[in-house]
């Protein structure tokens, strides 16, 4: 698995740092997955995650199927921040377009402390 992780629960906060890549759907679809149950186990309703150093690699066409997916099985978080190196921040934007149009509430960041301050109102 290409993408490596790490996942901290505070209170009801989740935070997830993410480096490496994306290799394949099924890879990203695993990591989603991986943070919807550590969300479920701990009770969090704020997801966080630092993809600053994650670098995407999905197709146009994967990258709507891995948004679709999560959606389906993550309905239950509240917010879900997503902070990505700005060289992926139209992919991200593309991401989050295709998961808010099937009920997730979730957006990208550029930057931690607008994520933060998203997260926080």
């Amino acid at each position: 698995m290409s993408i490596q992780y790490s996942m901290t629960a505070k209170e009801n906060l989740l935070l997830v740092e993410a480096s490496g890549f994306d290799e394949s759907l099924e890879e990203v679809e695993q990591y989603g997955m991986a943070i919807i149950r550590a969300c479920q186990e701990n009770k969090c309703t704020r997801v966080l995650c630092d993809e600053l150093a994650l670098e995407y690699r999905l197709s146009t066409f994967d990258t709507f199927e891995s948004a679709s997916f999560i959606a389906r099985y993550a309905p239950h978080v509240g917010r879900i921040a997503i902070v990505c190196n700005e060289t992926f921040i139209k992919d991200a934007q593309f991401w989050e377009t295709v998961a808010v149009n099937r009920g997730l509430t979730v957006r990208a960041f550029k930057e931690l402390e607008q994520a933060r301050q998203w997260l926080d109102s």
